[in-house]
């Protein structure tokens, strides 16, 4: 959104224009709930969505008690998205990646109505009480996992949410169940300061915001620039990003894992980057003039070189809007 022109010297107070509505209306128009804002949860760590599943009307479990106890309401209806992000490379504890999670829901409107720990939560009974996203993509440890279940009321209704965080030797997990006003609240998952990895039906709202964003479901194996025939939500994201905007521009930047000589992983970073544009322009008709391809190597991960997960998130090809107004 533009910001408004400063006022100038010879109109130090704009005037404040009112439409004039019937009483009845000015009344309505004054008691309606404003739109929800769009709610950005910024992640204590660099996160890559691993599986994502949504219905457009459907229930899901968001438990406000624990198992234990009887009658505790279970099911919420509307429109439901679940989501599975993994942490790699972190040595966060579970209350470390759920607390700054918290306090951002909290800023945002929403009432926590419930929160536990493992055992306390009702442990097996609990955790399988819940539709979760299942393995590989999302891990919990029914040792070490919290919940949070949340709510916030908007035009639309009320907006269930429920996180559970958990975690395994190398890397930490979130998923994320949403259930209503899913058109009211766009959420995306980000780490601070860092190259932003969104879910490909969020790249677009992830680009306007940041200008950068990683094509998450691009994966390379150690020292191949080969994409396969999959063909990559990200890249029709990107490619309906930029038929929309004519004027756009953009650099796709290739990354490696830190296997390998520094010259070497720079041509083969820049290589893959070529890969994705080559792709853009055969499968989506983007003009091969509205991309450029270059390549950094090992020089700027987003999770530690120590792991295989952290090397996997780390061999990635981000696209950087490069228009300049």
């Amino acid at each position: 959104m533009t910001p408004s022109d400063p006022a100038t010297a010879t109109d130090p107070l704009p005037r404040l224009r009112v439409a004039r509505l019937p009483p009845i209306a000015l009344l309505l128009a004054l008691l309606a709930p404003a739109p929800l804002a769009a709610l950005v949860l910024e992640m204590p760590a660099p996160a890559t969505l691993t599986a994502e599943r949504a219905e457009d009307h459907g229930d899901a479990a968001i438990p406000v008690a624990p198992s234990a106890e009887e009658g505790v309401p279970r099911q919420v209806e509307g429109t439901v998205l679940h989501q599975a992000w993994r942490l790699a490379g972190t040595a966060m504890t579970t209350l470390q990646l759920l607390t700054p999670l918290r306090d951002q829901l909290t800023d945002a409107g929403f009432d926590i109505l419930f929160e536990c720990e493992d055992t306390a939560c009702g442990g097996f009974d609990f955790r399988y009480g819940l539709e979760l996203i299942e393995e590989p993509d999302m891990h919990v440890d029914l040792g070490d996992f919290r919940y949070l279940a949340a709510e916030r009321a908007g035009p639309e209704g009320v907006e269930h949410l429920a996180l559970v965080v958990s975690r395994s030797a190398s890397a930490g997990f979130v998923h994320l169940t949403r259930v209503g006003a899913r058109d009211e609240t766009e959420i995306a998952l980000s780490a601070p300061d860092r190259p932003l990895t969104v879910a490909a039906s969020s790249l677009e709202a992830a680009l306007e915001r940041n200008g950068r964003a990683v094509l998450a479901d691009l994966v390379f194996a150690t020292g191949a620039t080969d994409l396969g025939p999959d063909p990559f939500p990200s890249l029709a994201a990107l490619a309906a990003f930029l038929e929309a905007r004519a004027d756009t521009t953009v650099v796709l930047v290739g990354h490696t894992d830190a296997e390998g000589a520094l010259d070497g992983n720079i041509a083969l970073s820049r290589q893959r980057a070529e890969a994705v544009a080559a792709r853009l322009v055969s499968a989506h008709g983007i003009a091969a003039g509205r991309l450029r391809a270059e390549g950094v190597g090992y020089l700027a991960p987003i999770a530690s070189n120590a792991t295989e997960e952290g090397r996997r998130a780390n061999r990635r090809v981000e696209v950087v809007i490069t228009t300049l107004d």
